[in-house]
């Protein structure tokens, strides 16, 4: 199973009056995680919005375990949590310096097609992703 890894330095803009990362900012922090895991596998989401299809987010839930402040550093790990055709759940978990999990989750997304916004197969339409995602799946359930 792939798991993408990408450090982030936290910057003053991303905080509240606390010194504390906003909520907020951990999806954006997802985005960044789950843009490097799908460069890892070998794809990019700029040419897939060239060919005319998006990835829109449907759900996102995030649990947050421990804050992070400004100045430090942390690390997003994201993989493939599940995949069925049509959905793929990316997970996530967000370590600071010392490597505790500060929050952890996932966001499910549906490949839509840009004009129509109708979801597509993504066995049908991307069908080199859907290998990919297809093996990653299975071994993420062989390493259960």
């Amino acid at each position: 199973m792939t798991i993408a890894s990408t450090d982030i330095q936290v910057r003053y803009a991303e905080t509240d009056q606390m010194g504390v990362v906003h909520h907020s900012q951990y999806l954006i922090w997802c985005e960044i995680g789950r843009t490097k895991l799908i460069n890892d596998l070998g794809f990019s989401y700029a040419k897939l919005e060239e060919s005319g299809v998006l990835a829109p987010v449907t759900e996102a839930n995030l649990s947050y375990n421990r804050a992070v402040r400004y100045g430090e550093t942390v690390r997003v790990a994201s993989w493939i949590e599940d995949y069925d055709k049509i959905r793929a759940v990316y997970g996530y978990a967000i370590y600071n310096e010392d490597e505790q999990l500060c929050v952890s989750g996932t966001t499910t997304h549906v490949i839509v097609d840009r004009e129509s916004f109708r979801p597509r197969s993504m066995k049908k339409h991307l069908p080199e992703w859907h290998e990919v995602y297809e093996r990653e799946k299975k071994q993420k359930e062989g390493s259960e």
